[in-house]
């Protein structure tokens, strides 16, 4: 087992099983199969935790926010069959993935949360923004976006991140900035038809 320690939690056993069963060849696995129970396995040591957002007592969304206000420096990916809509934009995940997810999918996941915690705040809250931002254009009507106040006020936080961090950004190696977001193809089913009436 490698020295990464990565949470899962999810309140269906079976998934949190599996979960975790793809991924303790690679790192030191903790299971919750709870909100409660991922707060009694959750601790300074823990460098990612993969988290479902609906669950019975305690919700992930509940379990995010105690993570946030505690303090720890752990990053969090929503793993959830919860499709993203406009309500994340307050929620202090790092990445939003939506079920079902393959085992290349998940281990890529983690690997990009451990990317994202070698980055300065600055940076982690720029990827946080556009994780967000990715997830709500897979999910939404071109129409939809254009139209809410939130995401716009999140494409100009986006932009004025972008200002902020050219430079640094700029030493990245292009492949290398590229490979932090994996953009997810849009739903072309969600999204309008021009020639609607």
């Amino acid at each position: 087992m490698g020295e990464t320690t990565v949470l899962i939690v999810d309140d269906e056993s079976a998934v949190t099983d599996v979960y975790a069963a793809h991924l303790q060849d690679e790192y030191d696995v903790r299971t919750a199969y709870s909100g409660s129970e991922a707060l009694e396995k959750l601790d300074d040591d823990v460098d990612a935790v993969l988290l479902d957002r609906r669950m019975p007592g305690m919700s992930g969304d509940e379990v995010l926010e105690h993570i946030r206000e505690e303090g720890y420096d752990c990053r969090v990916a929503m793993v959830t069959a919860v499709d993203p809509d406009f309500d994340i934009l307050d929620m202090g995940f790092d990445e939003y993935v939506v079920k079902p997810v393959s085992r290349d999918d998940l281990y890529d996941t983690v690997e990009q949360l451990l990317t994202y915690s070698t980055y300065d705040d600055t940076f982690q809250k720029y990827f946080s923004l556009v994780s967000k931002r990715a997830a709500l254009e897979t999910s939404k009507s071109r129409s939809a976006l254009e139209t809410n106040e939130e995401y716009q006020e999140l494409t100009e936080q986006i932009e004025e991140l972008e200002a902020n961090l050219d430079d640094a950004v700029g030493d990245l190696e292009e492949d290398e900035f590229g490979a932090l977001f994996r953009m997810p193809e849009p739903d072309l089913d969600s999204m309008d038809s021009p020639s609607q009436p």
